[in-house]
């Protein structure tokens, strides 16, 4: 791009409605949309007032996240400019939150206190038992697909090798997920140690202590230094799948990925799979699921990703691509309890309140 970008402009083709979006460089635009949010965190009087107002302003699909987005799209010379303004901006906003939030939560508080004072001299009521987090029991209901169709579970630790996160599996030495922006290195630097930005590396390791072939789910939890907002969160879940045999093909993929699909969402539940680039598979594709049951009518969802796995990776765990082939592919559990389950916010599974679990039950 060697043009001044446009005023407002469409975000790519997504598998949500498009949505206009605010040019970051314009500081007239993003002022109104800062406004906006202000005055919309302002007027909230509870904490699920100021919950609606932090995923309309700041959530995913808000007018100054969507505008951030652009960025990455703008010509080099205009990248700081843009950045100085949103991340302004977005600051602006993250700070009226959470002296919003402090505010409500002081006075829940005090209104908590009065409302729920305990008789010390009553008799004492039976507690309900609590129940098992949701993201528990979505993860044994994954791995229980995957092991009825013949495969194995396979887990690795949390602190990694950087050869095993990144150069075992095709990531060049200038790959930017390498920074410090995206990964937590541990230091001192020459350990080369990192907290794992994916469950991947349990498939290199999968491949160099089993024998061929090898079939393994691997779910787990990583790491990125992501900033904790309704959608995203540094400490999250994955689950990856790792097929190598002869004769493997896209073909095995998609049959994979459709059976799968059908067992977590109903038999009315299809993928497709869209185009894209990883370092570990070639070719590469996005999953998208029909969802039959989404809230608003069913739709397609970005899932995650896939593809074969790349002749390097083979290379790398010692195994001959002219033989062998395989895919992989992954999803987040977080996202997959996000919209197969209407959870609107990442806050409610990582605050620990009993409640939210006990609405799932013990079985998801």
């Amino acid at each position: 791009m060697s043009e001044m970008p446009q005023k407002t402009a469409e975000m790519p083709e997504s598998t949500t409605e498009p949505t206009t979006v605010p040019d970051p460089l314009d500081e007239a635009a993003i002022g109104v949309a800062v406004q906006n949010a202000l005055a919309a965190i302002a007027a909230a009087t509870t904490l699920d007032e100021l919950k609606a107002a932090r995923l309309a302003h700041s959530g995913e699909k808000s007018p100054l996240s969507l505008a951030n987005r652009v960025i990455g799209g703008l010509a080099k010379e205009f990248k700081a400019a843009a950045g100085k303004i949103m991340g302004a901006s977005r600051g602006r906003v993250a700070k009226a939150l959470a002296a919003r939030t402090e505010v409500l939560e002081a006075e829940d508080a005090a209104r908590i206190l009065v409302e729920e004072t305990v008789d010390v001299t009553a008799a004492p009521r039976r507690r309900q038992a609590g129940a098992r987090h949701p993201l528990s029991t979505l993860q044994d209901r994954v791995c229980d697909i995957f092991v009825g169709m013949g495969w194995e579970i396979a887990e690795g630790p949390e602190l990694e090798s950087e050869w095993f996160n990144f150069d075992a599996l095709n990531f060049k030495p200038d790959h930017p997920a390498r920074e410090m922006q995206d990964t937590f290195f541990v230091e001192p630097p020459e350990a080369h140690l990192l907290l794992r930005t994916h469950t991947s590396p349990v498939q290199v390791r999968s491949l160099l202590e089993r024998e061929l072939p090898v079939y393994v789910l691997c779910p787990g939890k990583v790491f990125r230094t992501d900033e904790l907002d309704a959608t995203h969160t540094p400490v999250f879940h994955q689950f990856e799948g790792l097929a190598i045999d002869k004769k493997l093909s896209m073909a095995d993929l998609r049959g994979t990925l459709e059976h799968f699909a059908r067992q977590m969402f109903g038999e009315e539940a299809s993928i497709r799979l869209r185009p894209n680039f990883f370092p570990f598979t070639e070719p590469s594709a996005e999953l998208d699921i029909w969802h039959p049951g989404a809230k608003g009518g069913p739709r397609w969802i970005e899932w995650g990703g896939c593809g074969m796995v790349n002749p390097n990776v083979l290379r790398a765990a010692g195994i001959d691509p002219d033989e062998y082939s395989g895919f992989a592919f992954g999803m987040g559990i977080e996202r997959t309890l996000m919209f197969r389950n209407e959870v609107g916010d990442m806050h409610d599974m990582i605050e620990g309140d009993v409640r939210f679990s006990e609405h799932f039950g013990m079985e998801i």
